[in-house]
């Protein structure tokens, strides 16, 4: 698995639309503390794996990861809360909650194949 550059992996792919796809969503609401710690937490999971990848080691790459997938769990406890403050209703939170799942997983493999390439 090589990247020649951050934008060709997919969890940040993934990461990217799902930032855009919750900026649509809380970009007009009031409540700008939610609004704002949701949307920092969405946008750090790309940024991380944009970053961690333009780190000189597979070691920093992997730390990067890990704290995108931190994001990416920060993001999920954010769409619970939104849900309860009838900001989105309950279909729409288990479809980012499913979405926010993948881009973890994808990064979890992604990890993984790291883990395995650096401790052959």
């Amino acid at each position: 698995m090589s990247f020649k550059r951050f934008k060709d992996i997919i969890a940040w792919q993934k990461a990217q639309d799902f930032a855009v796809e919750l900026y649509e969503i809380f970009n007009k609401s009031k409540d700008y503390g939610f609004k704002d710690q949701i949307l920092k937490a969405v946008v750090s999971i790309s940024n991380n794996i944009a970053e961690g990848y333009d780190r000189s080691s597979t070691k920093e790459f992997n730390r990067f990861l890990f704290i995108a997938s931190g994001s990416c769990s920060e993001t999920r406890s954010m769409l619970y809360l939104a849900s309860k403050l009838k900001y989105i209703d309950l279909t729409k939170r288990d479809n980012l909650i499913e979405k926010s799942n993948e881009i973890s997983k994808i990064i979890s493999g992604l990890r993984k194949s790291l883990n395995l390439k650096s401790n052959p």
